[in-house]
């Protein structure tokens, strides 16, 4: 988890790789043609996505949508936080915003959904949610670590970007025998 931008589907796709487990991304879940937000519009359609995708014996899933977190923290064992400050989750969402407006591709396959410059100062955009909900995005993941009914988890905060490979390489180290 973290906020938009922060790097979160490069890491869990990352990790996902290195263990040979599917990469479950959840915006390619929620997002349905025409930009329709199921987490908005059908929480429930999202959840049998979910839970069909949760189904695998290990996986890796990036997002935040609160509709469906119950649904992976109850299976999860490692909940990863990638906690950058606002300066570094900015120039991300923006460098990708710029990257993926200039390549034009679908964003999420069969979607037909693709970035759109002139959306970039509405709310709903990564650029301005991002700024918009940095602050109390940051509380809420603060409070959420600090509930005991998450005890189960293994939990790790990540400060710095560069602190993220290392950390792939600890849990890959620990997910495979040796």
């Amino acid at each position: 988890m973290g906020s938009t931008g922060s790097g979160k589907s490069t890491f869990a796709r990352r990790l996902a790789e290195r263990i040979g487990a599917p990469h479950i991304e959840q915006d390619a879940l929620n997002w349905d043609p025409g930009w329709t937000n199921l987490s908005q519009v059908d929480p429930e359609k999202l959840r049998g996505r979910v839970r069909a995708s949760i189904a695998a014996e290990a996986w890796t899933a990036c997002g935040n949508y609160s509709a469906v977190r119950d649904l992976f923290l109850a299976r999860a064992t490692h909940l990863v936080w990638l906690d950058y400050t606002r300066p570094v989750v900015m120039a991300r969402v923006i460098r990708r915003s710029v990257v993926r407006a200039i390549a034009r591709d679908e964003l999420w396959e069969g979607t037909g959904n693709r970035e759109d410059v002139r959306r970039w100062l509405d709310k709903d955009h990564p650029i301005r949610w991002a700024w918009d909900t940095f602050r109390r995005r940051r509380a809420a993941y603060e409070a959420m670590l600090a509930d005991p009914r998450l005890a189960h988890l293994e939990t790790h905060r990540v400060r710095r970007p560069r602190e993220a490979g290392f950390l792939i390489d600890r849990l890959v180290a620990e997910a495979l025998p040796i």
